[in-house]
C-alpha cells in the first residue's frame, strides 16, 4: 500500500531519475539526514549517476550539499565518489567525503549544528535551490509525517525554491506523533524566546508544513536507514563510563546535583553508549535527556523505566535497535520527542535546563583545551558537530576518551592541542580510563597538574611532566607556561616515527 495516501499529492509522483534531473549544475541542495537516519535514499544516487555522465562528457557538474549532520553512503558517499560536491556543510563522517575534503576537491565548512540552518536561511551560502526531504508518509488528509530525523529540514523547506520529497515505507508509521516541529524559529530581529523548560515538553506540531506548489517531485522508497552496530564494550570504555558515573554520584552526594540529575546530553559513539548503559545499574531514577541523538543505551533506559523523557533530533541506532524502534515506535513516542536541530542544539534551552554534556575528543592538552575535529592539526576527521553547542552552554561539560590511540602510539593528552575546538573556558571535566580530572575553578597550572596526574597514560606521563616542568622554568609568562617549539615537536615526532613516545 502506498504511503502517499492523498490523491492530490500523488499527482507529483515520479521516478528518482526524473526527480534528480530537476537539480541543475551549481545548485545548492539541502537534504534531510542526521547520523545516518532520515536521509534521502534514491534521489542522491540518481543525481550521482547524472553527475558522472556529465563528467564523462567533459562537463562540469557539482552541487553544494547541506545536511543536518552525517548521512550515509547513498548520499555523501555516492556524490563524493563522482566528485560531485563543491561545498559541504555542516558535518560529515563518510570516508569518501572525508578524502575529498582533505584532498581539496570539496570545500568543507565545519559549522556548529545549531548555527547551520539559520546561516543558510540568512543567505551566508547563497541561495538554496532545492531541498530533498525524507518523510514517513503523506496521509489522506495531507499531513506530512516526518521521518527518523528532523535535523535542518524545517530550515531547508523554508529556504529552498523547490522541494523534492522521498516517502519511505521502511520507516514505521508509528513515528507519527513523535515529532515536535516548532515554527517560531526566526532570524533577528524577529526572534522570540523558545518556551522549553523541560526535556519532554512539546511546543509545536507533529507534521511539516510544506506548500503544495513548492513540491516539484515525490519519490516513493522502501529503504533502511544506515544503522551501524556499536562495538562491544571493552574494558577501557567500561572504566571511563564508571568514572563518569562516579563523578555524577559525587556531585549528588555533595548537593551540587539533584538525585535525578539534570537533563543528559551524550555524544555519539561507543564510549557515550557505554555511559548510557552504565546508568542502567546506577541508583539514578526519573532521568531525562536533552540531546542530539537517541542511541541504543537510551532505548534500554526507556525500557527500564529509568529514562522518562528524551528529546533529540534523530536516531543513531544499531540495526537490532532500529528494528526494535520500528516495531514499537508508537509506544516510544510517549517518551521520545524529535525536534529540529536549531532547537535540540540551541543554547537557550540547554542553559536554562542545566544540561549535563558528555562528548568525545581526538586530543586534549594539559591546560584543558580540546581538539574534536583534526588529526595532527590539518586533516579533517568528521567535524565539530553539536559538541560545541552543548559544551559551551552546559551546566557541567565533560569530555571522555581513551588516554591513547593507535595501539598506544598516540597520546590523547598532549602539551598543546594541534587544533582548538573547545577552549579551556568551556571544559569542566576530562575523563580517560586512567581517571578523572575535575578542573572546575582551576587556573591553568592547576589544570595541567590535575590532567597529567589523573588522565595521562603511564607511557606518556613522564614526558608530559617533563614538558610542563621545563615550561614553568623557561616560559616568559607563568600564567599558561609553554615551550612552543617542543609542544609542536610532540606531534611532529609521530609524523616522523609513527609514535609520540620519546
Amino acid at each position: 500500500m502506498s504511503r502517499v495516501q492523498s490523491e492530490k499529492w500523488r499527482s507529483k509522483l515520479m521516478s528518482a531519475q526524473d526527480a534528480a534531473a530537476l537539480i541543475k549544475p551549481g545548485a545548492n541542495v539541502g537534504v534531510s539526514g542526521f547520523t545516518g537516519s532520515g536521509y534521502p535514499k534514491v534521489v542522491p544516487v540518481a543525481l550521482a549517476e547524472l553527475i558522472k555522465a556529465a563528467h564523462d562528457r567533459g562537463e562540469d557538474f557539482k552541487v553544494g550539499l547541506f545536511t543536518g549532520a552525517s548521512t550515509a553512503p547513498e548520499l555523501d558517499g555516492a556524490l563524493a565518489q563522482v566528485d560531485g560536491i563543491s561545498v559541504r556543510m555542516p558535518y560529515q563522517s563518510d570516508p569518501d567525503m572525508r578524502n575529498r575534503v582533505n584532498a581539496g576537491d570539496s570545500v568543507y565548512v565545519d559549522a556548529h549544528l545549531s548555527h547551520s540552518g539559520p546561516q543558510v536561511m540568512a543567505g551566508h551560502y547563497g541561495k538554496l535551490d532545492v531541498a530533498i526531504i525524507e518523510l514517513t508518509a503523506i496521509t489522506a488528509d495531507e499531513r506530512l509525517i516526518p521521518s527518523s530525523s528532523v535535523g535542518n529540514n524545517v530550515s531547508w523547506i523554508q529556504a529552498a525554491d523547490a522541494v523534492i520529497l522521498e516517502v519511505n515505507a521502511w520507516q514505521d508509521a508509528g513515528l507519527e506523533g513523535m515529532h515536535d516541529i516548532w515554527y517560531g524559529v526566526a532570524l533577528p530581529p524577529d526572534r522570540v524566546p523558545i518556551p522549553i523548560t523541560s526535556a519532554g515538553q512539546r511546543i509545536g506540531q507533529a507534521y511539516y508544513d510544506i506548500p503544495f506548489e513548492k513540491v516539484v517531485a515525490i519519490v516513493e522508497t522502501d529503504s533502511a536507514d544506515r544503522n551501524t552496530p556499536f562495538k562491544p564494550l571493552d574494558d577501557d570504555s567500561k572504566k571511563i563510563a564508571n568514572f563518569y558515573l562516579d563523578f555524577l554520584t559525587n556531585e549528588v552526594n555533595h548537593g551540587r546535583l539533584p538525585k535525578n540529575l539534570l537533563p543528559l546530553q551524550s555524544g555519539v559513539g561507543n564510549i557515550a553508549n557505554a555511559v548510557l548503559s552504565g546508568l542502567l545499574d546506577s541508583p539514578f531514577e526519573q532521568l531525562t535527556s536533552y540531546t542530539e541523538v537517541i542511541q541504543d543505551g537510551m532505548v534500554d533506559l526507556i525500557d527500564s523505566g529509568k529514562l522518562i523523557a528524551a528529546s533529540a533530533t534523530a536516531f543513531s541506532l544499531s540495526p537490532e535497535y532500529a528494528e526494535k524502534m520500528n516495531a514499537n515506535a508508537a509506544n516510544y513516542a510517549k517518551s521520545i520527542v524529535l525536534r529540529q536541530q536549531d532547537i535540540s542544539n540551541h543554547p537557550e534551552p540547554i542553559r536554562r535546563m542545566g544540561v549535563l554534556s558528555c562528548n568525545g575528543l581526538i586530543e586534549a592538552d594539559i591546560y584543558g583545551n580540546v581538539n574534536s575535529t583534526h588529526i595532527m592539526g590539518s586533516r579533517m576527521q568528521n567535524g565539530i558537530g553539536g559538541s560545541g553547542d552543548f559544551t559551551r552552554n552546559a551546566y557541567i561539560s565533560a569530555f571522555v576518551t581513551p588516554s591513547v590511540a593507535k595501539g598506544g602510539q598516540i597520546s590523547a593528552i598532549v602539551p598543546m592541542v594541534s587544533h582548538h575546538d573547545h577552549t579551556e573556558h568551556d571544559v569542566h571535566v576530562v575523563i580517560t580510563e586512567q581517571g578523572i580530572a575535575d578542573i572546575r575553578g582551576m587556573a591553568p597550572q592547576q589544570r595541567a597538574k590535575t590532567i597529567i596526574e589523573n588522565c595521562a597514560h603511564p607511557d606518556y606521563k613522564e614526558q608530559l611532566w617533563d614538558y610542563f616542568n621545563r615550561a614553568v622554568a623557561s616560559a616568559n609568562s607563568q600564567h599558561t607556561p609553554h615551550v612552543l617549539r617542543e609542544s609542536l615537536d610532540f606531534h611532529i615526532r609521530f609524523l616522523e616515527t609513527g609514535t609520540m613516545k620519546a
